[in-house]
């Protein structure tokens, strides 16, 4: 693809939010807290890594917010839909993320950021409810309904740009079928109610209709469709996901990649996990646990290659549980154990219990993924971002591709593209003799 000259990230940036619950409200909160001087956005590689740019000897590192022209925090404003018409601080409490001391300062923004009647079906998410749901004959009448908020929200704002991250629950796993096939049938089925078509691809569908750049932080069937993707080349939109890569799978995608580097042997990964919050009680139903199932066991074999390495991994048995409990709240708590064998064969095993915060993890994803998804648009890119596979489980490929799911070669492809982008040369890592220092 030709390097086109990026846009200046000029004027307001509306990030759009389907779905206000925990994910999407400690975000809004981090980044208002970061605004005041309340925090710092860690865990942010938009705000706090920087980027080696030429040869070591040059001495050139600069921040990636300061090498690539992206929003500042202070340009972002924000817009939400949810079933729950709870506004940001009521969700903030009710999701127990964030302590009430935080919250307090930041109480009178966070209440102004109410969510709009979200589409929303219990066929999709059976274990939520609420009143602030959107009605319409149709899902086209929804689809339309979603764009009207779009452009509403766009000029009451006074946004320049927009982009739309998916931080809502856990659909049910769905298949893709012939409705996804071509935006032909898939605009017939929106008109038919085809229950193949889901919410989140109602969002989907209506954020690349108005040119807005789209992510999925879930691991549902949702802007993966061959329509969908068609239309966002077409159209020139960026889209990436899908389903944010936080506890347990993060942890996988960092010791993985190790452990096949030094080619130990993997008999077996038994992984399980307690939560508790809205997304402990959605994937407490086995129709969504199945979807965010799928994602969960994709990374193992995609990493390992048991078809490359079979006296290594080829019997490599992986089991993923996870489990309700309310008392946890969001606070999971993700325990491995791994059984691994090495020279001669001899037995080992490595045992992780990684209790962590799920939406503490997820805020600055969300941040990253605005931000870096923005600055793809301003700079003429469009269709499957893959270079932005980093921040998720299952990450959106072009047909015929696989997944790249080892965290370091993700972070290596996320800044070699930001170099091209900045008009820099990418890194090889070769050694210092292959260089000329003149």
């Amino acid at each position: 693809m030709d390097r086109t000259e990026t846009q200046p990230a000029d004027g307001r940036l509306g990030v759009l939010l389907p779905g206000f619950g925990a994910v999407a409200t400690t975000f809004v909160a981090g980044v208002e807290a970061a605004r005041q001087g309340l925090a710092q956005p860690l865990g942010s590689l938009t705000q706090l890594n920087t980027i080696r740019l030429g040869k070591r000897t040059e001495g050139r590192a600069p921040l990636i917010r300061d090498f690539v022209p992206l929003a500042e925090l202070d340009q972002l404003v924000f817009g939400a839909w949810d079933p729950i018409p709870d506004d940001g601080y009521e969700s903030c409490l009710a999701a127990g993320v964030l302590s009430r001391e935080h919250l307090e300062p930041m109480e009178e923004f966070l209440r102004s950021v109410k969510p709009m009647p979200a589409v929303f079906h219990k066929d999709y998410v059976k274990r939520l409810d609420g009143t602030n749901v959107k009605s319409g004959a149709t899902k086209m009448d929804l689809a339309e309904s979603l764009r009207d908020d779009i452009r509403r929200f766009r000029e009451e704002e006074g946004c320049s740009r927009l982009v739309m991250i998916w931080c809502g629950s856990t659909e049910v796993f769905l298949r893709p079928g012939p409705v996804h096939e071509s935006m032909d049938a898939f605009e017939a089925g929106l008109r038919t109610n085809d229950p193949g078509i889901s919410p989140s691809m109602i969002y989907a569908y209506a954020a690349i209709m108005e040119g807005v750049p789209y992510a999925n932080g879930a691991p549902n069937l949702s802007g993966d469709l061959p329509a969908l993707e068609e239309a966002a080349r077409e159209k020139g939109v960026p889209v990436a996901g899908k389903d944010f890569k936080t506890g347990q799978t993060l942890m996988k995608t960092i010791l993985a990649p190790g452990l096949k580097a030094r080619m130990l042997g993997i008999e077996g990964w038994f992984s399980t996990n307690i939560l508790g919050n809205r997304d402990g009680a959605v994937l407490d139903d086995p129709d969504s646990f199945k979807t965010k199932e799928e994602s969960k066991l994709g990374v193992l074999e995609h990493i390992l290659q048991p078809d490359v390495y079979p006296q290594l991994y080829g019997d490599l048995y992986h089991k993923v549980r996870i489990n309700y409990y309310p008392p946890r709240g969001d606070n999971k708590e993700g325990w491995d154990n791994i059984d691994i064998f090495g020279w001669m064969g001899y037995p080992m095993q490595i045992k992780v219990d990684f209790l962590c915060r799920d939406s503490i993890l997820a805020a600055p994803i969300v941040l990253d993924l605005a931000l870096f998804l923005d600055l793809a648009k301003r700079s003429g890119m469009s269709g499957i971002q893959e270079w932005l596979s980093f921040y998720f489980k299952t990450p959106q490929v072009a047909e015929g591709l696989y997944p790249e799911h080892d965290l370091f070669i993700q972070h290596k492809k996320l800044k070699n593209t930001l170099r091209w982008i900045g008009g820099e040369e990418p890194l090889t890592h070769l050694g210092v003799e292959y260089y000329d220092y003149e």
